[in-house]
């Protein structure tokens, strides 16, 4: 039994604590990283994550959703961290990061895969940090002997042509939306999406003049206003789900993940999770291929164990 339990929820931060004999388990949630998508919510095991959607007067802009965790539901297993895309929840055991379903290989990791060419940036581009919706990208110029410069700075250098340019990106808090990729002049960039998926909006059941879901979307670009209905574009959606939670109208907005790209796994907390995450196909296909590699497993293993006794 938990000597104590606790929640701290203050500007910043959601904090949960069980307090045991033994043992001290402390999850935080960031709110300046947390976008109030409902990918915790949706594997969370223990229902412990409530989404809470804002009331909203009528010509305000909608908030995006807040959320609650009970101290008493979560078992800190951890599954909520590696499964944001938005890296706003840590877990910390004894007050050391420690997730155990990743550390057992029960769960995956998702994988952000963003990749940088920086012999193609130019000195003067700083595209991709104008672009980055999160503000997770840094454009920096460096001189020959590795001394940081300013932009500004960097005009009236006497040796241009020796600057280098760096580019700091925060990847484990990218959802990998690809925008920086399609901003970038110089073909330097390149993003693999983490969620891939269905987004579509039947604009005849909309109510009139709403653009809720256009109001909590963090991707610019992954939905717009045209004659002002909302359109989809599922090129830049990260499919959080934000969009879907605060929508007023049933089936307006339709949202499917189709695909998760994610760290190698077997596990049956994984397969539980994918099928909530994802569409019944995309469960059966991930299904297929887990029984695929168990066989082509259980093969090698025989023709190994002949190698054996041939020896």
């Amino acid at each position: 039994m938990p000597i104590k339990e606790l929640k701290i929820d203050n500007q910043g931060d959601l904090i949960i604590q069980r307090h045991l004999h033994a043992k001290h388990y402390e999850l935080t949630l960031n709110k300046t990283l947390c976008v109030g998508c409902e990918i915790c919510k949706t594997i969370c095991p223990r229902e412990a994550i409530e989404v809470k959607k804002h009331s909203k007067q009528p010509g305000q802009r909608a908030q995006r959703p807040a959320f609650d965790i009970s101290p008493q539901k979560c078992s800190y297993c951890g599954m909520c961290e590696p499964i944001c895309p938005f890296d706003a929840i840590r877990i910390k055991v004894n007050q050391e990061h420690l997730v155990s379903v990743v550390e057992k290989e029960s769960f995956p990791k998702l994988i952000h895969e963003i990749e940088v060419d920086e012999t193609k940036c130019g000195i003067d581009c700083v595209e991709c940090e104008k672009a980055c919706p999160l503000y997770l990208i840094k454009v920096n110029l460096t001189t020959s002997d590795g001394k940081e410069i300013s932009h500004e700075e960097a005009q009236s250098y006497h040796d241009k042509n020796s600057l280098k340019t760096r580019i700091d990106i925060k990847k484990e808090q990218s959802p990998c939306c690809r925008l920086c990729e399609v901003k970038c002049p110089e073909g330097a960039i390149r993003v693999r999406k983490i969620f891939h998926g269905v987004l579509d909006i039947n604009a005849e059941k909309c109510p009139p003049d709403c653009k809720d879901c256009l109001d909590v979307c963090p991707i610019p670009g992954a939905l717009f206003l045209d004659s002002s209905k909302v359109r989809p574009n599922a090129a830049f959606c990260v499919f959080c789900g934000a969009c879907k939670i605060v929508c007023p109208a049933e089936d307006a907005l339709v949202m499917e993940r189709r695909s998760v790209y994610h760290t190698p796994i077997k596990s049956g907390a994984w397969n539980k999770a994918i099928e909530k995450l994802t569409s019944a196909k995309e469960y059966s296909k991930e299904s297929q291929v887990k029984r695929a590699a168990k066989v082509q497993e259980s093969i090698e293993r025989k023709t190994l164990l002949k190698g054996v006794e041939n020896v």
